[in-house]
């Protein structure tokens, strides 16, 4: 009996000690959580009754060099609906359809879903969202952000480029200085109570967005709309498929305009003007976008024809292999191997020292230039003028030269190399190329970016570009311009001549492949003065109908552009 109730002591001690073992380690817990851990269960406890909702921030602007907003913000509304905070559902679902002009099944199936927060339509006109904010309807949010606007339209619109809903670039130059343009989005928090009702009494906080900056860019606003008239222009008179045309500064690579018709309304970047888009299918429309968003100044490849013929004579001065004095003969065709290669003139044009010969534009006597440089010699300059990489220009998408690999450089292909035929390279490649024969012979890279700056800052980021020196000789530079400027004065290019400003220049006529479908490409690349070059354009029209001669149709394009743009930048560097 007295073993029994020992036990039963010892039972109950046990018992006690684990009760109370067990009390302290709670309350040692508890005064853990409640002393060491509150502020972190304080934060977790707010942030369940916290809800959280975007702020777009202010995309940066894109100005001209002369400020003009070629790009700018339009405040919009992001219009929203919380379900456990909606009284009146059908009273909410009837306002949304008559203001946003929406079906009702579509904001039914949003009001009625359980969410957090379900978005009905983003980009809605501030006067709309005003209105519905005037409804005062609990659980309709209205919200304020940004959409991107552009005041030109079309200006510019495959070099500028646009955004999407998510204010994020697409293409041009909103997509490669995105991260400079597009800023910090902010938040906006609110406290709600265990249904998700706001706690008017908590207020909302707000973390600010942080506007993008700003991007100052070479072109000229008046330059590219003047470009862009004569582009239009051109196509519709010579029923092209498309005109393109580049202004740059020769001497540090500065575009002034870019022009790539027919142009998109960048307010409207999705919808396809002029095209039947009934039956489309979603891959065959989204084709169409991507053609229509093209910039053929740097996305596509064409072979230059005698434009070309300037790498020719440069290369060959340069290696001595060609002298302005040289004479030659053409009788209307050259040999090479089997292979008869004519001259545009058929009767030929007889004797001729050089400097005439590039005024003809002689096909014999560029491929007997390219004949003695010989192909290893020609392909190293070919490398050596940069033809062989891309130009590095700010805007995504630059294609590359296709040109026929060293070995497989036969004599037929370094003929047709020599004037401007079996290869293809882009617009903006032959401008730079031929810039930096006249200007010295520095290689420049093309650019749009000047600077970017914070709206209301003084400091800016100032944009540098690399320079390659000693592409050409300054002698062969001189010679160069000395001869296109003939061109000009004398030759094939005269209907680029404007009074009063000496200009040098070369014309261009190619066919696009296959040969013989008929199709032609007219182009002339011109600069000036033809002393100091300050100023280079090309023009190109794809499939001319009727008269295609470049020195006929693309020639007085360049001329009436720079008798418009000579003047004028005369005055703006004055006015600096």
């Amino acid at each position: 009996m007295e073993k029994n109730k020992t036990f039963h002591r010892k039972k109950i001690l046990v018992s006690f000690v684990i009760f109370f073992l067990s009390f302290v380690g709670l309350m040692t817990r508890l005064s853990y959580l409640m002393v060491s851990r509150s502020q972190y269960y304080a934060q977790q406890a707010k942030e369940l009754h916290e809800r959280e909702r975007s702020i777009k921030a202010a995309r940066g602007r894109i100005l001209d060099r002369n400020g003009v907003v070629l790009a700018d913000n339009k405040t919009v509304c992001t219009i929203s609906v919380i379900h456990s905070q909606i009284r009146d559902k059908e009273a909410v679902i009837d306002m949304l359809c008559r203001e946003l002009s929406l079906d009702e099944e579509y904001v039914s199936k949003r009001v009625e879903k359980v969410s957090a927060i379900e978005r009905i339509k983003s980009n809605v006109e501030k006067e709309v969202g005003d209105r519905i904010r005037d409804h005062n309807l609990p659980g309709v949010k209205v919200d304020e952000d940004f959409k991107r606007y552009y005041p030109y339209g079309e200006l510019a619109s495959k070099v500028l480029g646009f955004t999407g809903g998510d204010n994020q670039g697409i293409i041009g130059l909103e997509v490669t200085y995105d991260s400079i343009l597009e800023g910090e989005p902010g938040t906006i928090l609110t406290v709600t109570d265990a249904r998700g009702i706001e706690l008017d009494a908590a207020g909302e906080s707000r973390i600010e967005p942080v506007d993008g900056r700003d991007l100052v860019i070479s072109m000229d606003m008046n330059i590219q709309k003047y470009a862009t008239q004569l582009a239009y222009q051109a196509m519709e008179t010579k029923e092209a498929d498309s005109v393109s045309i580049i202004v740059m500064n020769p001497q540090n690579g500065e575009i002034l305009a870019m022009v790539n018709v027919p142009e998109f309304d960048l307010n409207e970047p999705f919808e396809l003007k002029g095209i039947q888009t009934a039956g489309m299918t979603e891959q065959q429309r989204q084709d169409a976008l991507n053609g229509m968003w093209r910039n053929g100044c740097i996305n596509d490849t064409y072979e230059p024809g005698s434009t070309f013929k300037t790498v020719t004579a440069a290369a060959g001065l340069e290696a001595g292999v060609v002298h302005t004095s040289d004479t030659f003969h053409c009788p209307g065709y050259i040999m090479v191997e089997d292979r008869r290669i004519r001259c545009h003139k058929v009767g030929g044009h007889g004797s001729e020292d050089f400097i005439q010969a590039t005024m003809n534009s002689c096909n014999p006597v560029f491929v007997t230039v390219g004949m003695r440089l010989g192909s290893d010699q020609y392909y190293e300059y070919f490398k050596k003028f940069g033809l062989l990489e891309k130009t590095g220009i700010d805007l995504p998408g630059e294609a590359a030269t296709i040109m026929h690999k060293k070995e497989n450089i036969g004599m037929v292909e370094l003929a047709t190399i020599s004037f401007g035929q079996s290869f293809q390279i882009t617009p903006i490649q032959l401008v730079t190329t031929a810039a930096s024969l006249v200007n010295g012979g520095r290689r420049v890279t093309p650019h749009f970016a000047l600077r970017a700056s914070s709206q209301g800052e003084e400091a800016q980021e100032e944009f540098t570009y690399p320079v390659r020196e000693h592409i050409v000789s300054l002698e062969t530079s001189e010679t160069m311009k000395m001869m296109l400027e003939q061109v000009v004065a004398n030759g094939g290019g005269k209907n680029a001549i404007v009074e009063g400003y000496r200009v040098g220049g070369k014309t261009a006529t190619s066919q696009t492949l296959p040969r013989g479908s008929g199709r032609y490409i007219s182009s002339f690349l011109g600069f000036a003065p033809a002393d100091d070059p300050q100023v280079m354009a090309i023009a190109i029209i794809n499939n001319p109908q009727g008269v295609y001669y470049g020195g006929q149709i693309a020639a007085p394009v360049v001329r009436q552009l720079f008798e418009n743009i000579l003047p004028y930048l005369e005055r703006t560097a004055e006015q600096r």
